[in-house]
């Protein structure tokens, strides 16, 4: 087996190396009938989105970021290992579409495109009924045979890296779940970390569900993880056992906090910025329990009643004191609008220095306070899919 290409052992370390993905025609198959379903709140200007996604990476870039997009590892991956008809296949099996001549039809569709990179990219896309059936009625022309993927754009969510391996999660939403197969693409075929190059934790054929919001990776040993409503406690007790046995990683704290839409991972309300400091959402200290699952008891989850988490945190670290430097400047109104956009999600490029949205003046100015560097990026079309630069990017090496 070759060295891992993935190294991630904290939050915080200098980042070497990012999967993103840049929005794309998906985001124009939005419509409002279909937002919720969708898990959309409102619908992105794409040419804006694209607009603002390519500052973000413009940002990563000229801080010594290599930038890799997710839909091009896909298809080096199906190239690589000459997998294309099988991947529409199973593309096409996870659909549930039922009629044995609509796949047919999507299937001879797709395999007709002109190369790999517009297979993959019509994935995304989805299929409006009149693209294969043009007789369709008015009334029926914004109906889908297969939805579009529009969160893709939050490469954290669908697989997470974390030591020298990688999670490939089962996603809470049935509409995110085929998210994922472009994951298992990636670490199935493709050249640099396919073909078991990669230890692979924990799989998209679980029951139970985790997202890659939740997994935090605060040091080589110590992992941080939410119950929320997108990550059940039965998962991570899977992952547990997996990572006690495998890797070097000996505790997890798992941060139990409310199923709100707007908490619906941990990084949404809880980042690390710096070795002892975090930003916060205060919504979520007042009715948040902490739980500790450590290597020397299996996945026995103990609860911690005693203590905050500053103290747990600063423990696990091995840090005199951390800093929770709490979103909006503690002030409600301000916590709760920022939040909303994304405030107290940031991305550490390394120790001390994170990317954040313009738009979060408050929380913005608190970090700055506080010693922390920021790369400020204008966020005003991305934030309408509820997720921040964390939540766009997921790392592959730090230093």
């Amino acid at each position: 087996m070759k060295q891992s290409q993935i190294n991630v052992k904290s939050e915080i370390g200098k980042l070497k190396s990012v999967i993103l993905y840049r929005p794309g025609k998906e985001l124009e198959n939005l419509v409002p009938d279909y937002l919720e379903e969708l898990l959309f709140d409102d619908i992105p200007f794409l040419e804006d989105a694209q607009t603002e996604h390519d500052q973000f990476a413009a940002i990563l870039k000229e801080n010594g970021v290599e930038v890799l997009y997710l839909d091009q590892l896909v298809v080096e991956a199906l190239e690589a290992a000459n997998a294309t008809e099988a991947f529409v296949d199973q593309w096409l099996e996870e659909t549930t579409i039922e009629d044995k001549e609509t796949l047919h039809l999507i299937r001879n569709h797709l395999l007709s495109l002109k190369d790999t990179q517009a297979i993959v990219s019509k994935t995304i896309e989805g299929y409006k009924r009149a693209e294969i059936f043009p007789e369709v009625t008015p009334t029926e022309c914004f109906s889908f045979l297969v939805n579009p993927m529009p969160n893709l754009y939050f490469t954290r969510d669908p697989f997470a890296t974390m030591g020298q391996g990688v999670t490939i999660n089962r996603m809470f939403s049935v509409t995110r779940r085929r998210e994922t197969l472009y994951g298992e693409m990636i670490f199935r075929h493709h050249p640099t970390f396919g073909n078991h190059q990669v230890p692979v934790y924990y799989d998209r054929a679980k029951e139970a569900s985790i997202e890659g919001g939740d997994i935090l990776v605060l040091s080589e040993t110590v992992l941080a993880i939410g119950v929320s409503q997108r990550t059940e406690l039965s998962a991570i007790q899977l992952l547990a056992n997996t990572l006690f046995k495998e890797t070097q990683f000996s505790k997890i704290i798992i941060f139990e906090i409310s199923a709100k839409r707007q908490f619906m991972h941990l990084d949404t309300v809880f980042t690390m910025l710096d070795y002892d400091k975090f930003v916060i959402h205060p919504e979520i200290e007042r009715d948040m329990k902490l739980f500790i699952i450590e290597e020397t008891q299996g996945d026995d989850v103990e609860e911690v009643t005693n203590k905050g988490a500053a103290v747990v945190l600063a423990e696990a670290l091995g840090v005199e004191k951390i800093t929770l430097i709490r979103g909006g400047g503690g002030d409600e109104v301000v916590a709760a609008r920022e939040q909303w956009s994304d405030g107290s999600n940031t991305l550490a490029i390394a120790p001390g220095e994170v990317v954040v949205y313009h738009r979060n003046v408050v929380t913005n100015q608190k970090l700055r306070e506080a010693g922390i560097k920021l790369h400020v990026l204008k966020g005003s079309e991305l934030v309408r899919g509820r997720g921040g630069p964390r939540c766009m990017s997921m790392p592959i090496w730090r230093d």
